[in-house]
């Protein structure tokens, strides 16, 4: 039964948006070409109240994904089982297409970093990984997706590049990819390697979504930060990231600053017209 609900093929959802507050009545009033939607799990993992309620009103008109911060899929404390049962619950509620977090850890001895931290891409730490994730993946009943994070140092002990590590987690663990373009195109500067050796290395059967997002320009590094518009080298990898992998379901990211939804239509616009003429040769 585990089986067959984990490989029933997820859908193409094609534009969506991040669900954030500022947008909730603008959305409900007019949906215009935002195709679907996604959540901050954490944001609705309450037992009732207004989250949930607005959330049932997006849930009557828009495809919802969830999409968590707090999973620490690569920690070494012990799986939240508390969180896990409330995600499950979500989930039952509002049938999501599909449910993703982050590969990275968040905390160590019961304290909350708040922030994605990478991992080391050893052996060890792909086994701890994959091990994880299909315990996740019993306990939801469902694939996950993990999304690749922006980084700013980087492990002596690595012995794989970090795309040769998202691939076989995903590979082992029979998960899927959240592919952030801003991510790789940020940590690609940071550590001096080559955005297209990252997207040439990921399967393309693996990849279901597209995160694209802002960021910053600190003394050294880039700063991935989710509070500015999509650049156009970033635009570029989209659309090299298209032709590698086709039609993939994409949404714009903005978590600070946020704009007027306008604003952002007219970036996930962009995205749909760079994404039509590759569609158009791929038919």
């Amino acid at each position: 039964m585990m089986t067959s609900i984990r490989h029933r093929p997820l859908p193409y959802l094609g534009f969506g948006l991040g669900l954030r507050v500022d947008h909730y009545e603008a959305l409900l009033d007019d949906p215009g070409q935002v195709e679907w939607l996604e959540i901050v799990s954490e944001n609705y993992l309450v037992p009732g109240g207004r989250p949930l309620r607005w959330l049932e009103r997006f849930r009557e008109r828009f495809p919802l994904v969830m999409h968590g911060v707090s999973m620490s899929i690569g920690g070494t404390d012990p799986l939240d089982e508390t969180y896990l049962n409330q995600l499950a619950s979500l989930a039952r509620r509002i049938e999501p297409m599909w449910v993703s977090d982050h590969l990275c850890w968040t905390g160590v001895q019961g304290i909350n970093l708040h922030d994605l931290m990478p991992l080391p891409y050893t052996e060890e730490a792909l086994a701890h990984v994959v091990e994880r994730v299909r315990r996740v993946q019993d306990k939801l009943g469902r694939r996950i997706l993990l999304e690749n994070v922006s980084s700013y140092i980087s492990f002596a002990d690595s012995q794989l590049t970090e795309w040769e590590f998202l691939a076989a987690v995903a590979e082992n663990a029979d998960c899927l990819i959240l592919l952030d373009i801003n991510n790789i195109y940020v940590s690609a500067h940071n550590h001096r390697f080559s955005a297209l050796d990252y997207l040439d290395g990921i399967p393309a059967a693996r990849v279901q979504q597209f995160h694209l997002a802002g960021h910053e320009h600190g003394d050294h590094l880039l700063i991935d930060t989710h509070d500015s518009p999509v650049i156009e080298p970033v635009w570029n990898l989209y659309v090299e990231a298209l032709r590698r992998y086709g039609a993939v379901s994409t949404m714009i990211e903005r978590d600070d600053h946020v704009p007027p939804l306008a604003e952002l239509r007219a970036e996930l616009n962009k995205a749909r017209a760079l994404a039509m003429p590759l569609r158009q040769e791929a038919a």
